[in-house]
């Protein structure tokens, strides 16, 4: 069994997918990448088969019909025998200095009885455009270098949520859990972070800036005009996401309190462009959306209503308006998410 496996999703990547295989193939020959092509009209498949030529027993081209990120994740779990998952997206790139620890890790945990559900370290925006770098870690909410449940788990700040770049899962614990993200959908990577944390039991932290996430290309689906246009699709995974985790029955209590803060989250980021867009359309998706978490559990609908994060942006003013676009601005400014 290999150690891990790096799912790389490839829609059009010819340009810069290199390097991203480049900094997975440094992890060791105890890696699975498998690169999978989602449809590209360009030369991301030759490429894929380049690799995978010049690379046997490492890396595996992957290649179907264009279904979206979810779909091209689904495809790279399905396909992987690591003991460990991991999605790299084609843009990105993995630290190698930090990659030496953490694989170090990893191969610790193949001889264990019961490895590590999820291991997490850090992630750096490399802003292109402003040729700048902000590292986001936990140091102040995980303890370092041991093996801890959710009982240890401090209080998150509201730029610290797990994102898929931070996390490295037991692969057989989404399977086992039978995680599918939506087809055809952006945004569904907070799936992928939210739904399998339920099954998590034991996690371990290095204080190391595993992942290098790029922002600034014009089509990234964090661009802001990209995500005004694709709002709809925000709006559906949030929907899913209360759909599919009873939050109120979870245990123990800092897990649930992680669970309500990130779906506060979701929640702010689909208030802000919905009344950014400013259309009675808009303002109905929103009553919408809200009247959908208010049924499905009034408790939890009570709480994320009340939520900071909430208080402003749902004030049915212009001035309440006014108050979530503000804050939404200084948000970019000091996490620099997009």
């Amino acid at each position: 069994m290999k150690t891990i496996s790096f799912a790389v999703p490839c829609f059009n990547s010819e340009e810069y997918m290199d390097i991203c295989i480049e900094s997975l193939l440094a992890c060791g020959d105890d890696v699975e990448i498998l690169i999978v092509n989602d449809g590209s009209s360009d030369g991301t498949a030759a490429k894929a088969d380049a690799w995978e030529a010049a690379h046997p027993g490492v890396v595996r081209a992957v290649h179907k019909e264009n279904g979206g990120h979810g779909s091209a994740v689904n495809a790279g779990l399905a396909a992987a025998c690591g003991l460990y998952f991991k999605v790299v997206d084609s843009d990105d790139w993995l630290d190698a200095r930090s990659m030496e620890e953490i694989m170090a890790y990893l191969r610790e945990q193949a001889s264990c009885e019961h490895p590590t559900d999820m291991v997490i370290a850090n992630y750096v925006y490399e802003k292109v455009h402003e040729d700048s770098r902000t590292e986001m870690h936990y140091r102040n909410v995980f303890p370092e270098r041991r093996q801890f449940g959710w009982d240890e788990v401090g209080s998150f700040n509201h730029s610290q949520y797990l994102l898929m770049h931070s996390v490295i899962y037991r692969r057989q614990l989404l399977c086992d859990m039978g995680l599918r993200l939506p087809e055809h959908c952006f945004y569904v990577d907070n799936i992928f972070v939210y739904e399998p944390l339920p099954q998590v039991h034991t996690m371990y932290y290095i204080d190391a800036p595993m992942y290098r996430y790029l922002i600034g290309r014009e089509d990234q689906s964090v661009n802001e005009r990209v995500m005004m246009r694709r709002i709809d699709q925000h709006v559906r995974v949030a929907r899913q996401m209360i759909a599919d985790v009873d939050v109120m029955s979870l245990e123990p209590r800092r897990l649930r309190k992680y669970m309500e803060s990130y779906l506060s989250m979701m929640m702010c980021i689909a208030s802000v462009f919905l009344r950014m867009r400013n259309t009675d359309e808009d303002d109905d998706k929103l009553d919408d959306l809200w009247k959908y978490l208010k049924e499905t559990d009034s408790a939890l609908y009570r709480r994320v209503r009340t939520n900071v994060l909430n208080l402003g942006t749902n004030l049915p003013t212009e001035v309440g308006r006014r108050l979530g676009l503000g804050g939404y601005h200084l948000a970019q400014r000091l996490f620099h998410f997009n």
